[in-house]
Order: structure tokens, then sequence, then C-alpha cells
């Protein structure tokens, strides 16, 4: 089976700073796949360089069968690929269903836009109840919710998730957490970069541990979870 995402030997660098060494992992279509590390192990560059935001120095990406090097980053939304990054991002002046109507900007459905935004209404009913109040009076879960379903509203074959549960309270977390997985089985396949490495290696099919820019573990989510040096350096656990 071809992976809906393949990454080989990516390299990326900040000047002459190189804080993706040469990684490789892949996700399959209907998959959990996360990356966990602390904060520096290039994990936010991982994302930005699949969503055509930096350029790598070097390495291969392949999504859905094709190359993605020098692809524009609006053109590999409209491959499939969407990106809810790190600290949100939303529109603060703009209203709610404005924000997700703009996750929609490379469609011309009509129809098919408003069943969407439904169905980020149907995902998060707090959106749905507040659609026309300015975004940036949301709190910070439901501004994460707002960037989630904007993501979706692109109609993703994968969508990648930077650190959603960052800033928000344990029930805000639980909820988003409880989202990722209802998003997979509706048949959402995931990328998940998470510092709380206990929630995403829970959900994951497969995990992928960095540090200073390299993957020096892989396994399934359950292996992960269990695996004593995991646990000792990501889960707080003597």
């Amino acid at each position: 089976m071809t992976a809906l995402l393949e990454v080989e030997d990516l390299r990326v660098a900040y000047g002459k700073i190189e804080a993706v060494k040469g990684i490789s992992f892949s996700v399959e279509a209907g998959q959990i796949v996360t990356l966990i590390g602390t904060n520096g192990a290039g994990k936010t560059t991982t994302l930005r360089t699949l969503s055509g935001l930096l350029k790598p120095l070097s390495g291969k990406v392949t999504f859905d069968g094709r190359p993605l090097g020098g692809t524009p980053a609006h053109k590999i939304v409209a491959m499939g690929l969407a990106h809810s990054p790190e600290g949100r991002h939303i529109f603060p002046r703009l209203t709610i269903s404005d924000n997700l109507r703009l996750g929609a900007y490379l469609r011309d459905d009509k129809d098919g836009i408003e069943k969407d935004i439904q169905r980020a209404y149907d995902l998060f009913p707090i959106l749905g109840e507040r659609r026309k109040q300015a975004a940036g009076t949301l709190s910070g879960g439901e501004q994460q919710m707002l960037a989630m379903g904007r993501a979706l509203m692109s109609k993703p074959k994968l969508l990648m998730l930077d650190e959603p549960s960052m800033g928000l309270s344990p029930i805000m977390m639980q909820k988003i957490m409880e989202t990722i997985s209802e998003l997979k089985s509706q048949g959402t396949t995931i990328l998940l970069v998470e510092q709380n490495a206990q929630a995403a290696l829970s959900l994951a099919d497969h995990g992928h541990v960095m540090e200073i820019g390299k993957v020096v573990l892989s396994g399934t989510g359950q292996d992960l979870l269990h695996d004593e040096s995991v646990r000792k350096a990501y889960l707080g656990e003597d």
C-alpha cells in the first residue's frame, strides 16, 4: 500500500541552523500519526515545510502519489493537505462564520461549502451558537475549535494539527482530543504535533519521537506509550 504522505530524508534550516536533520516517516490513509518531542525538536518546522511555508534544504515529500517539491502553499491546500497552525491564527475581527468561509477560499461549490459549515457547527456546537460573533471574543479553546473547523473547510485528505491543546484547560483539551478521534472515525487522516505526549499517543496509530531535529524512536502509539524511555522523558514518570 502506498502511503498518503511520505517524507524521505527531509532537511530544513533557518539560515545556518539546521532545524530538521534528515527525518523520514509516512502516514497511511485513515490513520492518526503523531510527532512528539520537546520545544525545538523540529516538529512545527516539519509541518510548516510540508504545507509549503518553508523550503527544505533537501529530501523528498510525496503526497497522494505526487511530489510536493517547489509546490506553492495554496496549491498544496488544493491538493488536499490542510494545516491548522500552532497559535491558531484566526482572524479576530471577522465573525466565526466568515473565518470558516475563508477556509473554503479555493472552492466554488456553494452547496458543499454550506454543508461543511454545518458540519463544523455539528462538530463544535458552540461555534454554531456564536456564528455571528467576532472570533477574537472566543476563549482559547473555542478559537482552537474554529482553527480546526476552518482547516476542515478545504475538504482535506490529510489534516495537520500543530499543538491543538496548547494553553487549554484539561476539560477543553479533552474535548479537542475527542474531536480528533471523531474526525478519524469519519475518515479524516491526521498528522498531529502535540506536546501532551500521553494524549497524542493514546490516539495515534503510529508515533515518532523527535529530538533536536531527528527522529530517535518510532512505533505504534501504544508501544511508545508503554516504552520506558518515553515514559521517563515525556510522560513525567520515574
